[in-house]
């Protein structure tokens, strides 16, 4: 038996038992010389408690870490922003602090910045554990203190994460609203978790959380690590939002960017103590070539301190139910994994991989489950990195699930093509193969796809009839087109052997509009930075025809306990586009021609007895024709020709059917 069990799982990897070795040996290094003996991580992550302004008996206490400046002195409105009369005192190598006499001399509300004296320069700067950071009338960002009268109270004891068969609603919540502006927590709260909550997702993945100064960059250049983002309303409030969504029974998971962070020094985390190496790499090894970004040393003590402190902060403080994190595969290889196909094992592991990301990833993991064991953790890694879902101890990164970032791609390249020329084969491959034992998150889009310079499904479809066409007494070949292939896209990437399943708010019902944040080229519109959720509201409109198959859809995936599950394909005929399979009891029959539909397909189940169809997508409350019958029992027998068990049955093109065996 091998060392580690990931060489048991998967047999390619036995060449490279000496890179998994080096993967743990160096991560048992790295956790020692972080955690003292006898203690764990949850114990050594605890740097927001330390650093940042706390209550004292007598005042406050703010402590900063800062080794390498020659002096720090607190400004605020509190001293009418005098640069001098509150200098920070250095109590060792690395950090400074001061004691401020009063709770009342910092009331909550209060605007404060400290001054850092570094390296030849005098700046201004936002303290590295602030919790709440806003911008005023000028556009300046400043530290907010927060001391509410007014405590918090959660009231969600009771509630338990579900950490299997996710399906997962992406959101923004600033983009949340109809109107043309910024949507609030409480908007999200009251107007939106009802929405999700009817359609039938059990976990909801926020994006945009972190402070960013840039509203544009969609949350992805984080500044305040430990400040949720002012963008959207009080702390309060986001805090009523997760204890309003788990009284629903819904999972709320962060889009945690440990990736990068802005290389803003006025408002972010770049050169706080004049020195590029406090958190990053120097040189070009610490920028990243595409996103104009500073990249983390994560082998330095003080930078793991940072970043495993802060998640700890999101799970307690936020009662976050775990984190997709983003941007892994720039993360653990030194070229970010740009430009290369993983198609070979060697490029897993050679010099382009960064062991000592890999090695943060799995103390992160490590943490989350000390803190919280069933919270949820997602890989965006688009490379297939072996062992990113194996718990660690079997020599793996610890992730629960990846996201499958080549289906969206897939379907991209799929869409661009003649219906004729679609290749089932492809699709069987992309949709149902995983590594051993590694479960992943299913997509047909998430916001990547919805942002201007992509497209999404229902627009690669659609096009500007979307504009024209979607009224339900119009009849328009296009249009038709679009949203059947629409309901049997997102029918087969979630039910062909998903563990979860993802979807970007709006999508669910084929959102028209692309997402473009307001900037120069649009004049700062926001009319692209929303949701119309009055489009699926008119019962005039098709919009509804596709949520309401959305809604089906995942009740139908829980109900028959499709996600989590091996499928077996029945029946692959590339020239007919006909594709079958079966999933735990369910038999599924797609027909992508565009043209022919079949009166009397064969359709071989290997399986004897008799099976009713349950669910297809030319129902009549999903804007088909009704063409398939729903009382009908098809009973196996012998197919012609063959030694097949299966059943004869009529499967209309561009329409899929789900069937069941009753007997």
């Amino acid at each position: 038996m091998a060392k580690w069990e990931i060489l048991n799982i998967d047999p390619w990897l036995k060449d490279y038992e000496n890179d998994i070795n080096l993967r743990m040996d160096e991560f048992k290094k790295q956790k020692k010389r972080l955690v003292e003996k006898g203690k764990d991580l949850k114990e050594f992550a605890n740097a927001h408690n330390y650093y940042g302004f706390h209550k004292t008996k007598t005042g406050w206490v703010y402590r900063e870490w800062a080794p390498k400046a020659d002096g720090l002195y607190l400004i605020g409105d509190f001293n009418n922003w005098d640069r001098h009369s509150h200098p920070l005192t250095k109590i060792n190598d690395e950090d400074w602090e001061i004691n401020i006499k009063g709770i009342r001399t910092l009331p909550h509300g209060s605007r404060v910045k400290v001054l850092v004296d570094a390296n030849n320069k005098i700046q201004d700067r936002i303290p590295l554990y602030a919790r709440r950071v806003d911008r005023d009338e000028n556009n300046d960002f400043a530290a907010i203190i927060q001391n509410p009268r007014k405590k918090f109270k959660w009231e969600d004891d009771g509630f338990k994460i579900q950490k299997e068969d996710l399906l997962i609603y992406e959101a923004h919540i600033g983009m949340a609203g109809e109107e043309e502006g910024v949507s609030t927590y409480k908007d999200f709260e009251e107007k939106i978790l009802p929405r999700i909550k009817e359609l039938g997702y059990n976990t909801i993945q926020l994006m945009a959380i972190a402070s960013h100064p840039y509203y544009g960059s969609f949350g992805y250049q984080v500044a305040n690590f430990f400040a949720p983002s002012s963008w959207y309303g009080e702390n309060n409030d986001l805090k009523s939002l997760i204890n309003t969504a788990h009284k629903l029974g819904i999972n709320v998971i962060m889009d945690l960017v440990h990736s990068h962070a802005v290389k803003n020094t006025a408002e972010g985390i770049n050169e706080f103590d004049g020195t590029v190496y406090q958190f990053f790499h120097e040189g070009a090894e610490g920028n990243h070539p595409d996103w104009d970004s500073k990249l983390f040393d994560y082998h330095k003590p003080g930078v793991c301190h940072f970043l495993l402190s802060n998640i700890k902060y999101w799970l307690e403080e936020y009662h976050f139910d775990g984190f997709r994190f983003d941007g892994v595969t720039s993360m653990i290889y030194r070229n970010h994994g740009r430009g290369v196909d993983f198609d070979s094992y060697k490029k897993y592991f050679s010099l382009n991989t960064d062991i000592e990301a890999i090695n943060y990833l799995q103390l992160a993991n490590e943490l989350i489950r000390e803190i919280k064991p069933d919270a949820i953790t997602i890989a965006e890694d688009m490379s297939g990195m072996p062992g990113m879902c194996l718990p660690i101890e079997d020599g793996g990164i610890g992730f629960d699930y990846r996201l499958a970032m080549g289906m969206p791609d897939f379907w991209e390249k799929t869409l661009e093509r003649r219906d004729e020329d679609w290749d089932l084969s492809k699709m069987w491959y992309e949709l149902s193969t995983h590594r051993p034992e590694e479960k992943r998150v299913s997509y047909l889009e998430s916001h990547d796809q919805a942002l201007v310079g992509s497209k999404t499904a229902i627009f690669r479809l659609a096009d500007k009839e979307m504009y024209w066409n979607m009224e339900k007494s119009s009849t328009n070949f296009i249009i038709d087109r679009a949203i059947a292939l629409h309901k049997m896209i997102r029918w087969i990437t979630l039910s062909m052997g998903a563990d979860g399943y993802l979807n970007f708010m709006g999508n669910e019902f084929g959102h028209p509009e692309w997402i473009d944040f307001p900037r120069a080229e649009n004049g700062y519109s926001f009319k692209y930075a929303r949701r119309q959720w009055s489009l699926v509201d008119n019962d005039k409109l098709r919009y509804q025809y596709l949520n309401e198959f959305d809604k089906a859809m995942l009740d139908f995936a829980k109900q028959n306990k499709q996600l989590s599950s091996e499928t077996f394909r029945l029946w692959l005929d590339n020239d007919r586009k006909v594709i079958a399979f079966r999933n735990r009891d369910i038999v599924y029959l797609f027909n992508f021609h565009p043209e022919n539909s079949y009166e009397s397909f064969h359709l071989p189940i290997h399986d004897v007895g008799e099976f009713k169809v349950l669910m297809d997508t030319d129902e009549k409350r999903f804007g088909g024709n009704e063409r398939i019958s729903h009382d009908y029992t098809y009973k196996t027998e012998k197919l012609a020709g063959t030694d097949y068990d299966g059943i004869t049955i009529y499967i209309p093109s561009r329409t899929a059917l789900a069937l069941r065996k009753i007997k």
